[in-house]
C-alpha cells in the first residue's frame, strides 16, 4: 500500500512498511566527504578506534536515504503533499554500515485540520528505519502538510 495523496485519506493508526535501500561504502564516503567530515565516516582506520568499530554512515545520510524511500512510496507524486514544517524526536539508535539494507515503517499518530486554511491539514507521523536484521537504526516524528481533496 502506497502513501495516501490527500489529508482525508490518512487515518490515525495507519501503518505502512516500505522501501529497500542498499547502503554502499562508496556512498557513505561520498556523503561524508561533502557533508559530515567526521573521521569515522571517512576512514576505515579512524573508525576502528571509535565505538562504531568500522566505517559507518552519517546520521544525516541515514535521514537522506529514508527520505528517498518515503518519496518513492508516494503515489501519483503525492499530489496533496505540501511540504513539512519540521520534524521532532530524531534519534539515531544504531550505526548504519556498508552493506546494510534499510526499510521504513511509518505510522500515522495524529492529524489536524488547519484553522486558517480550510483546504489543508497536517499529518503527524512516527517513522522508524530498520536494517536487514530488523534492528532499529533511526526514528523520527515528522509533520507533513497535505491539501484536502479537491471537491470539484
Amino acid at each position: 500500500m502506497a502513501m495516501p495523496n490527500y489529508f482525508e485519506e490518512f487515518e490515525v493508526g495507519m501503518t505502512q512498511k516500505f522501501g529497500k535501500y542498499h547502503v554502499t561504502r562508496e556512498e557513505i564516503l561520498e556523503f561524508a566527504g561533502k557533508y559530515d567530515r567526521q573521521p569515522f565516516h571517512l576512514s576505515d582506520e579512524a573508525a576502528k578506534a571509535t565505538l562504531f568499530g568500522s566505517l559507518c554512515a552519517s546520521g544525516w545520510h541515514t535521514c537522506a536515504m529514508s527520505m528517498r524511500m518515503i518519496v518513492e512510496n508516494m503515489t501519483g507524486g503525492a499530489k496533496g503533499a505540501l511540504g513539512s514544517p519540521g520534524i521532532d524526536e530524531l534519534r539515531w539508535t544504531k550505526p548504519v554500515f556498508p552493506g546494510d539494507t534499510l526499510h521504513v515503517e511509518s505510522t500515522i499518530i495524529d492529524k489536524q485540520e488547519s484553522r486558517s486554511r480550510p483546504n489543508m491539514g497536517t499529518i503527524f507521523m512516527h517513522n522508524k528505519v530498520f536494517n536487514q536484521n530488523d534492528e532499529l537504526v533511526m526514528s523520527n516524528k515528522p509533520m507533513v502538510m497535505f491539501r484536502k481533496r479537491d471537491p470539484g
